[in-house]
């Protein structure tokens, strides 16, 4: 068929579709190709292949292999994680996407602080070694906007955040800006892997609810699996997720590596 029967059959069927009321089809996400990777050899390999529990559990075998720091170490952590690659001298802040001196880590109105990702309160784990710790969803933010945030579940819609152009909160819901939604399911995604219940911490999942309080569940499951397609890892991303595993922690977030694998489990 020529470009322009095509273009014509379109035309045809939207207006068709308005005339009698009907309603086109909406075109879904197509869900990310299945990738390769220098680790999948080494360690993933006894993840490659699998799908759904099986998957989930192999992932949390490997990862659940990590080493942990205090939360006083964070600080150092971060100010090399989060480092601006325009400007070694800044960290780019969480939901902001703001360039600030690394200096400037504090609680004052104008410095940025450790942002849990994964809210303590959804499980109660605080700040100890170990899901409080965990670098994979430890990010640098400013201390207003991370207060805004505070330990709302993720979702769509709401209303502009001062501080963080293009993100949106509601009474129980926080959306950040489009260059950061793949990185904030990565980090929920990864933490509900790792931390399964059985080394003394909360068996954290992902859910459906915008109202999980201090139970040890953080939502929207199916918003969180939107951004991950939405959002691609990016060099920001794989830096920081290859810095953790070499200099800090041994483990890696496998959401970065292999992204499809969040819509293999889930």
């Amino acid at each position: 068929m020529s470009v322009a029967r095509i273009r014509s059959w379109k035309v045809w069927a939207a207006v068709s579709a308005a005339v009698v009321g009907l309603t086109l089809p909406a075109v879904a996400a197509t869900p990310a190709a299945a990738t390769t990777h220098a680790y999948d050899d080494t360690y993933y390999e006894n993840a490659v292949g699998k799908t759904g529990t099986a998957l989930k559990s192999a992932l949390h075998t490997i990862i659940s292999d990590q080493d942990k720091i205090s939360y006083d170490a964070v600080w150092n952590a971060l100010k090399n994680l989060d480092q601006d690659p325009n400007n070694s001298s800044n960290v780019v802040l969480l939901y902001s996407g703001v360039s600030r001196s690394k200096n400037l880590n504090g609680g004052a109105v104008g410095d940025w602080n450790r942002e849990h990702t994964w809210a303590q309160s959804h499980g109660n784990f605080g700040t100890s070694a170990g899901p409080g710790t965990d670098l994979h969803h430890l990010r640098a933010c400013d201390v207003r906007v991370n207060s805004t945030r505070g330990n709302k579940d993720f979702d769509n819609g709401g209303s502009p955040v001062s501080g963080a152009p293009g993100s949106y909160t509601d009474s129980n819901s926080f959306e950040p800006r489009d260059a950061d939604k793949g990185d904030v399911a990565r980090m929920i995604l990864y933490m509900a892997v790792r931390y399964e219940g059985g080394d003394g911490w909360p068996n954290l999942e992902a859910n459906e609810s915008t109202s999980n309080g201090s139970v040890p569940y953080h939502g929207k499951l199916s918003v969180l699996k939107q951004w991950n397609e939405q959002d691609p890892p990016s060099a920001f991303e794989e830096r920081r997720n290859d810095l953790v595993y070499a200099t800090y922690q041994g483990n890696r977030n496998p959401f970065i590596d292999h992204p499809e694998w969040v819509e293999a489990i889930w």
